[in-house]
């Protein structure tokens, strides 16, 4: 059976990953930080439907936690899909940023993505798919989250650039760059701050976290073979010119 190691996979966008990864056969060991009470919801509700699932907590900041995760026993199986979705998100201008928050923020959603691959790339098999979940505004930029934006960017770039470097491996690694997904970053929306973003996505709505993990579950599978280094923008049309 296939094993998918999903950061971050108890709340929001990972644990609709959780869920769909799980009904599409594969056993998921996800990591959490600090919500584990969200995390044991997952894996009790996954194992109830028979998928084989456990939840370890890592601080994916801290590289000594990442590379301890590389010792869990599952690791010796060879893992098939790992999906870098971790990530914190902080208010922050870009001419108000301090460089002590901009650290943090790089240190989890970049360096920490870099650390969970470098931890776990001798236990990926040949053919395994790695997903990094990026963001729109690691694309144009934000008023009031530079640092996220940033980290985004970056990992954007390095995603393509490890694509490259995988290529001729049979590895393939593409990154989704998600819109307004209905979570925990946009839930105390105000209902006019609400219908003010969704009024500037053309479909309409934001999206839902399973419409994350759909295209997650297509880019996992072998219908697309032949997709590497892709950045899927999936936005409910905001990019549209």
């Amino acid at each position: 059976m296939k094993i998918a190691i999903i950061t971050g996979g108890g709340r929001g966008i990972g644990a609709a990953i959780s869920r769909r990864l799980g009904a599409d056969g594969y056993r998921i060991l996800m990591t959490y930080n600090n919500d584990s009470q969200s995390a044991e919801t997952i894996v009790s509700e996954l194992r109830k439907d028979g998928v084989d699932c456990v939840a370890v907590k890592v601080d994916c900041g801290n590289t000594d936690e990442v590379f301890i995760l590389a010792d869990h026993p599952w690791m010796q199986d060879g893992v098939d899909t790992l999906i870098l979705n971790h990530g914190m998100y902080e208010r922050n201008s870009a001419k108000d940023l301090s460089l002590q928050e901009l650290e943090r923020t790089m240190s989890v959603n970049f360096r920490g993505s870099v650390a969970v691959y470098t931890a776990l790339s001798r236990h990926l098999n040949d053919d395994a798919t790695i997903i990094a979940i990026g963001s729109q505004l690691g694309i144009k930029g934000s008023p009031h989250g530079a640092d996220y934006a940033a980290s985004k960017g970056a990992l954007h770039a390095w995603a393509r650039s490890l694509a490259i470097n995988l290529a001729n491996s049979g590895q393939r690694v593409n990154v989704i760059a998600p819109g307004s997904i209905d979570t925990d970053i946009i839930g105390k929306d105000t209902p006019s701050k609400r219908k003010e973003r969704e009024n500037q996505i053309p479909m309409g709505r934001v999206g839902k976290p399973e419409e994350i993990a759909s295209v997650v579950s297509f880019l996992c599978s072998d219908d697309s073979s032949y997709i590497t280094g892709a950045v899927l923008h999936v936005n409910g049309g905001l990019f549209l010119p």
